[in-house]
């Protein structure tokens, strides 16, 4: 399902935290926005699950090529909104 707006950090850390959970040390509810997910406890295989999760949740997917290239949770929600607004496009 697409979402009504743009998809929050809220929506994201949920996904995040539904795929993988927190890392010990890692306070998903602060401000995560600018750092990176390997800082995060998220690898590759991670990444996977979530962008698999966010395509179920939201119909938007997000190739393998880009889910890895995105370091943060704001690349990763900017690239999520411009994908929206194209009427979930694959990205």
């Amino acid at each position: 399902m697409a979402p009504d707006g743009p998809i929050s950090l809220t929506d994201l850390v949920s996904v995040l935290r539904d795929c993988a959970g927190e890392t010990d040390g890692v306070d998903l509810g602060g401000d995560i926005a600018d750092r990176a997910f390997t800082d995060l406890g998220y690898d590759s295989v991670a990444l996977m699950e979530v962008s698999a999760r966010l395509a179920e949740r939201f119909g938007l997917e997000l190739d393998e090529d880009a889910a890895f290239d995105l370091g943060t949770p704001a690349e990763m929600l900017r690239r999520l909104n411009r994908a929206a607004a194209a009427e979930g496009e694959v990205l």
